[in-house]
């Protein structure tokens, strides 16, 4: 049970990770390692983290409506592995024993921060690659997406149902080459999915009763004024500089929960 003063500072922080979604992504690196450092055990601070953050990340969605509609065969082919995998990663989640996951967590926000710092770096490849507006960017998704990537989206799906961090940069990627030529049917596409496997999993989370809802609810109205008042400072704060912070947080929060588990003994 956090006291007055902690949800003070869990809103002050998610209303830092509701702005940092909306400049550059990232906002689980900061909200998680801060209910974990609050003693929130981790279980309850991942499906904390998810149930708070996903009404913004959704909102999003809504901004790519017209790139999604040229997409409509693709949404249905990723729908039932988004759903599945989501479905497969909540329910791990909540089979995992606390202290299993406390062993794996400093690794999981290792492996995320990785994923987020080299977002940009493999974002203006795949803009050099494929560009802002091809002119046939939209006749790729007039077919059925290739098998092979559907079954690695659902296993990209069970990681976002589990914990997620990075799965967009993933998912990304996996568009690219699978052929589309649009950055923006491509950013589109990959919130729909992340939506939607953390919907399903967030189902998952609440049936195990892992969500601290008082937190919960913190969380979510300071990640959506965040998210809202981060519209205002786009154009004065470098999205360089946002980046950087949470890659510095994110390594070194993994580095504090690698030494919580192993540094004193």
């Amino acid at each position: 049970m956090l006291t007055p003063a902690q949800h003070v500072l869990v809103a002050g922080v998610a209303v830092l990770a509701g702005a940092a979604n909306a400049f550059a992504g990232g906002g689980m690196l900061l909200v998680f390692p801060a209910l974990i450092g609050m003693g929130v055990p981790s279980l309850t601070a991942n499906a904390t983290s998810t149930v708070a953050l996903w009404p913004g990340a959704l909102s999003s969605v809504f901004g790519y409506r017209s790139e999604l509609a040229n997409a409509k065969q693709w949404v249905l082919h990723f729908a039932v592995p988004s759903v599945l995998g989501g479905l497969v990663g909540g329910v791990l989640l909540t089979l995992t024993p606390q202290s299993r996951f406390d062993q794996i967590v400093p690794w999981l926000v290792a492996f995320a921060t990785t994923l987020f710092v080299a977002q940009r770096p493999v974002l203006d490849l795949l803009r050099r690659r494929v560009g802002y507006h091809a002119p046939h960017a939209g006749d790729i998704t007039l077919k059925k997406p290739p098998l092979a990537f559907v079954v690695f989206h659902f296993f990209i799906a069970i990681y976002g149902g589990y914990f997620g961090g990075g799965a967009g940069l993933i998912m990304l990627a996996a568009l690219s080459l699978m052929g589309l030529t649009n950055i923006h049917q491509m950013n589109g596409l990959k919130l729909l999915f992340a939506a939607t496997f953390n919907f399903v999993a967030i189902g998952a989370f609440v049936a195990k009763g892992l969500v601290d809802w008082n937190i919960g609810l913190t969380m979510g109205v300071g990640a959506i004024a965040g998210g809202l008042g981060a519209s205002r400072l786009a154009q004065k704060v470098p999205q360089s500089w946002v980046r950087a912070s949470i890659g510095f947080i994110g390594f070194g929060s993994a580095s504090w929960l690698y030494y919580q588990q192993h540094g004193r003994g």
